[in-house]
């Protein structure tokens, strides 16, 4: 019979007297190390609504969805915990850095709903004053404005959204559903969508 290596046998006895190498959890709460991929969240004052990061996932766990209602519309931003992989693209491709960002939470297993395990924002849009389609989300226009400074003064669309935003310009009435606009030269100066932009273009 072969007598057991020394070594093994002290580390053997070691281990016996020995703290646990693990974290004693769920005993004791465990905190993760600093770049750790948990749950992802949204941050509605610093989210553009651009949908960046619905593109860029993989798991497609970032479901974006426009509701249009008369002379308004709604962009919709959920994130589907459930299906997240915790890759952590939807991060490093965000437009502002900060618009969604991972957590350190790890431990979010629940006996509810599955439904339950999302988090939805909503951001306005800004409608096309011609044919009273959406363009883009609003925190988007004015992040773009913000970005590109005294630039944004070389766009219509941009100039008359950032003096309505500091209240030195009023906003037109828009009628709901209203298709017939008529585009002329005047027409240049109001917040236009590209298509009827390029249209006023080509008719002024």
């Amino acid at each position: 019979m072969r007598r057991p290596k020394l070594r093994e046998l002290k580390e053997a006895v070691r281990a016996l007297f020995s703290p646990a190498y693990t974290n004693d959890f769920p005993r004791k709460p465990h905190k993760p190390f600093e770049r750790f991929r948990g749950r992802p969240y949204f941050h509605e004052e610093d989210c553009t609504g651009c949908g960046a990061c619905a593109q860029v996932c993989p798991a497609k766990a970032i479901e974006v969805n426009d509701e249009i209602k008369g002379a308004s519309a709604k962009r919709k931003l959920t994130v589907h915990w459930d299906t997240c992989i915790f890759c952590g693209q939807c991060e490093a491709n965000c437009l502002t850095s900060k618009g969604i960002t991972l957590s350190q939470e790890f431990d979010f297993a629940t006996t509810e709903k599955r439904e339950d395990l999302k988090q939805t924002i909503e951001k306005e849009f800004v409608m096309c004053e011609c044919c009273g389609e959406p363009i883009v989300p609003q925190d988007q226009y004015a992040w773009v404005v913000k970005k590109i400074g005294l630039f944004s003064f070389t766009n219509a669309s941009l100039l008359l959204f950032y003096l309505r935003s500091v209240g030195l310009a009023l906003k037109e009435k828009m009628t709901p559903g209203d298709k017939s606009a008529v585009i002329n030269r005047s027409t240049r100066l109001k917040i236009l969508c590209p298509r009827c932009r390029r249209e006023a273009v080509l008719k002024s």
